[in-house]
């Protein structure tokens, strides 16, 4: 077995015998800049009470230099992930000193060098076993324990960690910072942060609480920070949750860090939460992008409590923090925040994250069966997320807000600092709803699919894969012009069939209001009214249930992608939801690349630039909506070379009245241009020169593979498999620039290596990278042949990876399913 890849049962033994008192943790980060240096000294100092006389460290580093047990020095027994120890006692202190790696994978201590003003910067990422790339460790979730952090960095950085810095001794360039000691909390939620860090200060307070806030980014990016904004939700979230869970805020101050090449949205670790420099706009930003990060600001706060005040056991929990911070971040921006309408872009967006993952063939429970770390990996999925967020806010409907609310108060009173499974949060709902919440659990959390859900004759309504369901259907006709709700008619399901009563209406609209998790047909009649009138609908919540209801018809065969694709054109520029807009125009450039058949694609794509170009022409000077459609323009104008001359004239100025062209929309613009022949990598050195930031170097990467020769694609693919020093964010470009423009005449003859290749990359590089590889590099063909032979022939390879492969080829399948299904009727 990979020593690595701990399990679930060898974990649970381990919690069993040793119980963790503390951990001290000392790093030595003043060589950093150097960047000829890889490592870095830690030593870890862990104080533990221990029933059994042998157990084992979780650290994988460069190396391990001592460890000493009791005050006695003993042989190193390490295999690159374990630390053997034996001998132990009843009361123990081990002592392991050793050399971490800086990371450029985002796993672990991440190093990036700052092109812009040659700054290091360091920040940690661990969910959900990469601390031990920083500290020897006990790398699960159940084992608890106060940490004390004390961090050796040049003079003049910001070095962070989850508690505020109790001392400081300056020394001739060089600082030792050394924190207070945490809260007892899991070893994954333990960070660092040091570098030049802009810094900006805030405070809130209520009552007798005074929580200090910070809010942090790269000294070349602190114009583009909107700190004031930030500290704006911080305080309305705090405001928010310590009401919502009676429960003060107990990890005392509140960091906010934004860090380069992060692989995640965020991380709630407590008192010093990181987050993507992607939430920092560099030019224009729509409000839908600031609605995007405040919700991710709030729900990493409500992790301060779902997940960091109370940890599940194990990863089969997971959901017990992510589902419920995925439904408080939509919760919270919608009650506390000038975001209203956070259920919108939910129904439209997250809600389709998780459609599309439960039909998957990996699909799993929301309580999942996790037997190991590298299948929890693999479960921060739409499953864990946003199914789970909808599927609770079924549960608010069914059970109400009160109590919903109580029996979350209830399970923090009841278990702070501890860690729980499901039962622990049922327990306390059925006692305050006075519901048996077993069968609600059974139903929903313990059980995989969905339903779908349909009108038959507009009189009985017909479920797929019954399930109970509170749900309200809307009747929608017209008033002024506008399609309004004229009625709803409440119900709740548990059948295959249950007959209704409705009157007649242009469109009748299942799930209105979205309290339910399913899919939703539209009758014949309401889908001749959409596409008709679908932007004459006047509330924003039934269009996002309507262009919802679309697309999972367009991906399921059901509605031809062509008139999916008329309808968009007809509709979404008129789409006054930006939220909504953004997501139309994702699909929409979807559908164009894997659901219309070849010999209709050149047309469709013609049709959707040319829609886009209008669209941005007309749209007012300086909306969100110009925006948008000057970006969809860029990412149809790699497909479609009509408007190369228009797309180099915005290069040269000659943008449309109000629109900023900045940096990140002048890269998707050379792209485009350099992706159809129409720019020359003189183009993208000039750009690169008027750019020359770490985001600048990044897309001019991409833009560099993505010139359509062989020999340029052929050298992306080798990059991407064999250049060990390229950073997460240089791989994706690799990625992006191979494949860009889906010309597969530069890139099928690569088909083959690709299954040659993935077993060793599984093997050999990080499931970060590796993970990026296997999907990414994943051939869009029309066979299904090569995957079956490779799955039939790697039934021994390791479960993440046979799960990866397998939802690749399911994708693949639908594309083709989708295709062969409008070929069909078109002849």
């Amino acid at each position: 077995m990979d020593t690595a890849n701990l399990t679930r049962e060898e974990t649970a033994a381990r919690s069993a015998a040793v119980t963790v008192r503390s951990i001290r943790v000392e790093l030595d980060l003043t060589g950093a800049p150097e960047r000829a240096r890889s490592g870095f000294p830690t030593t870890t100092t862990l104080e533990f009470e221990s029933t059994v006389s042998e157990t084992w460290l979780d650290f994988i580093g460069e190396s391990v230099e001592s460890v000493a047990i009791n005050g006695e020095e003993v042989p190193v027994v390490y295999d690159g992930a374990r630390i053997a120890l034996s001998g132990l006692g009843r009361s123990n202190v081990v002592v392991v000193t050793g050399i971490g790696a800086y990371s450029r994978s985002g796993e672990g201590m991440h190093r990036f060098h700052d092109p812009a003003d040659d700054e290091t910067y360091l920040y940690t990422q661990y969910e959900p076993a990469d601390s031990r790339r920083v500290m020897a460790c006990f790398e699960q979730p159940d084992m608890k324990a106060s940490y004390t952090f004390t961090v050796d960095a040049p003079a003049g950085w910001q070095v962070l960690s989850n508690q505020s810095a109790v001392k400081v001794d300056e020394g001739v360039g060089v600082q030792r910072v050394e924190f207070a000691p945490t809260l007892p909390i899991s070893s994954y939620i333990t960070a660092v942060a040091a570098g030049p860090y802009s810094r900006i200060q805030g405070i809130w307070e209520r009552d007798d609480q005074r929580i200090e806030l910070g809010v942090f980014a790269r000294r070349s990016l602190a114009q583009h920070l909107e700190a004031e904004e930030i500290l704006e939700i911080t305080r309305q979230g705090l405001e928010f949750f310590t009401d919502a869970f009676a429960y003060p805020y107990p990890w005392g101050k509140y960091d906010q860090i934004f860090v380069p090449e992060y692989n995640l949205g965020a991380m709630e670790n407590p008192g010093l939460v990181t987050f993507t420099e992607s939430y920092l706009s560099r030019g224009a930003a729509t409000d839908a992008q600031r609605a995007a990060r405040a919700n991710t600001i709030l729900h990493e706060m409500a992790h301060m409590w779902f997940g960091d005040l109370v940890t599940m056991k194990w990863w089969d929990d997971l959901w017990l923090k992510e589902s419920f911070a995925d439904y408080m971040g939509a919760h919270a921006s919608a009650a506390a925040t000038r975001f209203r309408d956070a259920w919108v872009k939910f129904a439209a967006s997250r809600k389709a994250w998780a459609y599309k993952q439960d039909q998957l063939p990996t699909t799993h429970p929301i309580v999942a069966d996790i037997t190991d770390l590298e299948a929890a990996k693999l479960n921060f999925d739409g499953i864990t997320y946003a199914k789970g967020a909808a599927v609770l806010k079924q549960l608010v409907a069914f059970v109400g807000d009160d109590a919903f609310f109580e029996g979350a108060r209830r399970y923090f009173a009841a278990n702070a600092f501890g860690n729980t499974t499901l039962d622990d949060f049922l327990v306390q709902l059925s006692e305050v709803s006075g519901r048996d919440m077993s069968g609600w659990s059974q139903a929903w959390l313990q059980t995989s699919g969905m339903s779908t859900l349909r009108l038959e004759d507009r009189r009985v309504l017909v479920q797929s894969d019954p399930r109970p369901h509170r749900l309200r259907i809307g009747l929608y006709d017209w008033s002024d012009g506008r399609l309004l709700r004229q009625s709803q008619v409440a119900l709740d399901i548990t059948g295959e069939r249950t007959e209704v009563e409705l009157p007649e209406a242009a469109l009748v609209l299942l799930n209105d209001d979205d309290l339910t998790y399913a899919k939703v047909r539209l009758d014949a009649g309401s889908l001749e009214t959409v596409a008709a009138s679908l932007s004459s609908i006047d509330d924003a919540l039934a269009r996002a249930l309507v262009w919802s209801s679309l697309w999972n018809s367009t991906r399921d065969g059901e509605l031809d992608a062509v008139r999916f694709l008329e309808i968009v054109q007809a509709h979404a520029p008129a789409e006054s939801n930006i939220g909504l807009l953004v997501d139309v125009l994702g699909n929409a450039a979807f559908a164009l690349r894997h659901f219309i058949v070849s010999d209709a694609q050149g047309a469709a794509q013609r049709a959707w630039l040319d829609t886009a170009w209008n669209a941005l022409q007309a749209a007012s000077a300086g909306s969100d909506a110009q925006l948008s459609w000057a970006r969809a323009v860029a990412t149809a104008s790699a497909f479609d070379d009509a408007r190369h001359d228009e797309i180099r004239a915005m290069l040269d100025g000659e943008a449309p009245d109000g629109l900023t062209v900045d940096p990140d929309l002048r890269w998707q613009l050379l792209t485009a241009l350099v992706t159809t022949g129409h720019a020359s990598m003189e183009d993208i050195s000039a750009e690169a020169l008027r750019d020359d930031t770490g985001s600048g170097r990044t897309a001019a990467r991409r833009a560099a593979a993505s010139r359509p020769l062989a020999a340029v694609r052929a050298e992306a693919w080798d990059s991407a498999w064999n250049d060990i020093a390229l950073s997460n964010d240089h791989l994706d470009a690799s990625i992006a620039g191979f494949r860009a423009g889906g010309r597969r005449d530069l890139i099928e003859g690569f088909d083959e290596e690709y299954f040659e290749r993935i077993a060793e990359a599984w093997r050999t590089r990080s499931i970060e990278l590796a993970q990026r590889l296997v999907v990414g590099l994943f051939p869009a063909a029309e066979s299904l042949e090569p995957v079956d032979a490779w799955l039939e022939t790697h039934a021994d390879a390791p479960a993440a990876l046979r799960r990866i492969v397998i939802e690749q080829r399911d994708q693949l399948a639908r594309d083709l399913r989708v295709r062969s299904a409008a070929g069909a009727s078109d002849r």
